[in-house]
């Protein structure tokens, strides 16, 4: 499976994309502001990430103001924001076959551009 969880309009989500020279066309393509995560797509992701939390994004606008950073939160309450909130993924979210690449740090998208190779 080749699959991209991505927001359409994030410029950092698409330069990610440009960058490591993902061709689009091997790969389903889920905007997901339009297309929400079903539970069962966010498990699967937990299962390849490990946790819920790896899958959590505290750069979300909505993280602070719902004041979440003076929260203690478990991963059941990371799973529910994701599903509740899109902004809440860490994005993109990029699964080749049986690995899983979250987020935007430099280590992230050097193993990606390693992989689409």
């Amino acid at each position: 499976m080749k699959k991209i969880y991505h927001l359409g309009n994030c410029t950092t989500s698409q330069a990610i994309i440009k960058a490591t020279q993902i061709d689009r066309k091997g790969f389903d393509m889920q905007d997901i502001k339009f297309e929400k995560i079903t539970p069962a797509q966010l498990e699967e992701m937990k299962k390849m990430a490990g946790s819920y939390e790896a899958l959590f994004s505290r750069r979300a606008m909505k993280y602070k103001e719902l004041g979440l950073k003076d929260k203690k939160l478990g991963e059941t309450d990371y799973r529910q924001f994701i599903l509740d909130e899109y902004t809440f993924l860490k994005r993109p979210v990029v699964i080749i076959n049986d690995k899983i690449f979250v987020g935007s740090e430099k280590k992230t998208i050097e193993a990606l551009k390693n992989a689409v190779k």
